[in-house]
């Protein structure tokens, strides 16, 4: 990384460029969570399922959830320091979705974020409580004293956050994303089928992100719809841009294994690799045009997108 200085909210965003301004939110939601855990060792938590939720969410990772919560939050003036804790949140459900996933009963993968994956460098039990713990507690911040100050809004985003990672978001859309390969189902499904999966496993908790952010603002329900749209088109773009990283992608340069994906239900597999191509670089533009109503403070969100479309790991 680079030499950005000392870390705190306050000087989030000062005259940084967008590769900067990514780094310092990862920055600040790492020294975040590294506060979360340590707080829970300190309440008599199991030092074993300590080591474990550290390896899940500490050193390594983009942060790219979080980092659209901090985003949009700040199209509407709202601190960084007020929603970092809500930006924590949505890293913690991402985290343990990525626990659970890496297990030998879903995709059965050993490296993640270039280190072994929780049960590869402890044991599926102890995995699977990691994952327990990151997905209970991120409730906990929502609806705790570091939340918002107001009730109401702390409801609504445990509310959205539940419903983006329950059975009709992403716990649902990794159903659908593991029925061809573990019920053998017949393969090619329809685009409709995989635009649904896609939006449900991938931009569900995307869309939340943009919206939480909205949420602490207090943004109008205008403001809220337009957030929402820029998440979904980014999930999808999100989703197309790591099946083709999968597909043509470096192992060592990604930090996780290529190719788990051939005979799965994503555009490649429907549509081709050149017509996958085609719909990321159109949805660029789509995504864009989702932001016009916040002109140039959005300008975050939009270097996001080109990061998310063009990014190589």
């Amino acid at each position: 990384m680079s030499p950005i200085g000392t870390v705190t909210p306050e000087r989030y965003g000062e005259s940084m460029v967008f590769s900067q301004r990514l780094e310092y939110a990862a920055r600040l939601v790492e020294g975040r969570l590294e506060q979360l855990v340590g707080s829970l060792a300190r309440e008599g938590t199991p030092p074993r399922l300590i080591e474990a939720m550290r390896h899940a969410t500490l050193g390594g990772g983009k942060r790219v959830r979080p980092f659209l919560v901090l985003e949009a939050a700040s199209l509407f003036g709202v601190p960084v320091s007020a929603a970092l804790t809500t930006a924590a949140a949505v890293e913690c459900v991402h985290c343990y979705s990525l626990v659970h996933d890496d297990l030998p009963a879903m995709d059965n993968d050993d490296v993640r974020r270039g280190k072994p994956t929780v049960h590869k460098a402890f044991d599926e039990w102890t995995a699977i409580l990691a994952g327990d713990a990151l997905l209970t507690v991120a409730f906990a911040l929502l609806a705790g004293p570091d939340g918002d100050h107001d009730p109401a809004i702390r409801a609504e985003l445990v509310c959205g956050l539940a419903a983006a990672a329950g059975a009709a978001g992403m716990v649902g859309g990794q159903c659908l994303d593991l029925e061809a390969d573990k019920l053998n189902r017949p393969p090619a499904p329809d685009l409709d089928h995989v635009r649904r999966l896609q939006a449900m496993k991938t931009g569900a908790l995307i869309t939340f992100a943009c919206e939480a952010g909205a949420l602490l603002g207090r943004a109008t329900a205008a403001e809220r719809t337009a957030l929402a749209g820029y998440g979904d088109k980014l999930g999808l773009a999100f989703q197309i841009a790591d099946d083709l990283l999968d597909a043509e992608g470096d192992a060592a340069s990604l930090g996780k294994a290529t190719r788990k994906d051939e005979g799965k239900a994503t555009l490649l597999a429907v549509a081709g690799v050149a017509r996958a191509k085609d719909r990321l670089r159109a949805l660029e533009d789509e995504i864009v045009a989702a932001l016009q109503t916040f002109g140039a403070k959005a300008e975050g969100l939009r270097q996001a997108a080109r990061f998310v479309i063009n990014r190589n790991s």
